[in-house]
């Protein structure tokens, strides 16, 4: 099962959920490179959020796509404002790496809460709920999000949730992450592979 990130959102901008011009080449180009792996007439799986469906039409793959809301990311906005200053964010909005500080700050302490544990496991039940759909002798393509393909991540290595937090922060654009389920249960073949943003291509690597 290949899982991807959707292509850049538009940060910074009044209306974050939509695919920055970046990330429209973004998707497209990691539909070509789902295509040149040989993929079998794949099943596409989205969040309901509009990046992820958005990428998942541009991936190019013939069909409907199928929608969970369980591949969503977590409301950043939300925990912002939950966990810190507003004066502090407000001057990161055109600095993504300072907001991405203060984002893990304001994501270790809703872990602190309680708030991440339930977070992995949807990941975890969506995961399974594709792997239990899709045919025998065909593929799958998931669309979801940075936090979600980290927290299930970790999840799959048993790691803590510093770890998932730690992987979102290191999330590219467009990566495909890879996930096999089998009869062993699930298992983490790769994570975050961006090679297709290499060489020529290089100018649409992004993190946010």
């Amino acid at each position: 099962m290949a899982i991807v990130r959707h292509g850049q959102a538009s940060f910074g901008a009044a209306d974050y959920d939509a695919l920055s011009a970046v990330g429209e080449e973004q998707s497209a180009l990691v539909g070509d490179e789902l295509r040149r792996r040989g993929l079998r007439a794949p099943e596409v799986v989205a969040g309901t959020l509009r990046r992820q469906q958005h990428t998942a039409r541009l991936l190019g793959f013939p069909g409907p796509c199928r929608t969970d809301k369980r591949w969503d990311e977590f409301d950043h906005l939300a925990l912002l404002r939950r966990y810190v200053d507003p004066a502090r964010v407000e001057p990161t909005l055109k600095d993504s790496r300072a907001f991405q500080r203060l984002l893990d700050e304001a994501l270790e302490a809703w872990t602190r809460a309680g708030g991440w544990a339930g977070f992995p496991a949807d990941a975890l039940a969506a995961l399974q709920h594709v792997a239990d759909a899709v045919p025998k002798g065909r593929d799958a393509v998931v669309v979801s999000s940075g936090g979600v393909i980290g927290a299930l991540a970790a999840g799959l290595l048993g790691a803590p949730p510093a770890t998932g937090i730690a992987l979102n922060r290191v999330a590219v654009n467009g990566a495909i992450t890879l996930v096999t389920v089998g009869r062993s249960g699930a298992n983490l073949l790769s994570f975050n592979d961006h090679g297709h943003f290499s060489g020529a291509q290089r100018a649409l690597l992004t993190y946010r």
